[in-house]
């Protein structure tokens, strides 16, 4: 199969060493750059001098674990995060969304869903084909403005972080303004698997979002909930 992004640099972070080079191996094969690392605090020396595409972390590790390493990142980095969570753990899995991860995929799994679901987020990277209906090029959310060219958000003259899947559900809501979108359109539009899991972790997506936008996220003014229809961006 094709890949996305070739010779895009991922980083693997597993504190188990099989599983690690299998998936450096398995990488590299589908033409991926891969560094690998043991732990949390190895990960992190990486970080301090080199840049990723995409990060794969193992939320149960030593020391450190994948959920408080992807809270510490986002603090400073917007690269996509995918983490590997324990099968079934729903707990884990909504706690690593909420501190930043963009996907997160289940163990055991076969190494060509992880291509998959890497190849997925890669592709709502910031920087990816927007769509070329005609929209403004400035969208405003009372002190918060989005940029629809450069698909970024602005508080005043400061830039507001947005991961990768906060990006896309930018552009997706940017595309139609005023217009409802539901939740099983935005888990197809993000390139997911369909099923309430995934619409679930889209709920908590833009949980994170209201959080970047809104003055009080809990009774939100610009991205809203229509009952029975989904979200909505509601410009000024």
């Amino acid at each position: 199969m094709q890949d996305i992004a070739p010779e895009a640099h991922l980083l693997i972070v597993d504190d188990d060493e099989r599983i690690r080079g299998l998936l450096q191996k398995f990488l590299i094969r589908h033409g991926f750059w891969v560094t690998a690392a043991r732990d949390a605090a190895q990960a992190r020396r990486l970080l301090a001098g080199l840049d990723f595409d995409l990060m794969v972390l193992d939320v149960m590790m030593p020391g450190e674990d994948g959920i408080s390493l992807t809270r510490a990142i986002r603090d400073t980095h917007t690269t996509p995060i995918l983490l590997l969570t324990a099968k079934g753990d729903a707990d884990d899995r909504i706690a690593g969304l909420e501190a930043g991860a963009d996907d997160y995929l289940a163990k055991p799994f076969e190494p060509k869903e992880l291509l998959l679901r890497i190849n997925a987020i890669l592709r709502r990277v910031p920087g990816a084909a927007d769509q070329a209906a005609e929209v403004p090029k400035m969208l405003h959310l009372g002190p918060v403005r989005y940029d629809m060219e450069r698909g970024e958000l602005w508080r005043g003259t400061e830039s507001v972080r947005l991961t990768a899947t906060e990006a896309q559900l930018m552009r997706i809501f940017a595309a139609c303004p005023g217009e409802p979108v539901s939740r099983a359109k935005l888990v197809e539009d993000l390139g997911r698997d369909r099923g309430q899991a995934q619409e679930r972790a889209v709920d908590v997506q833009i949980t994170r979002l209201r959080r970047k936008i809104e003055a009080d996220p809990k009774q939100p003014r610009y991205l809203q909930t229509v009952r029975g229809a989904g979200y909505m961006l509601a410009p000024d």
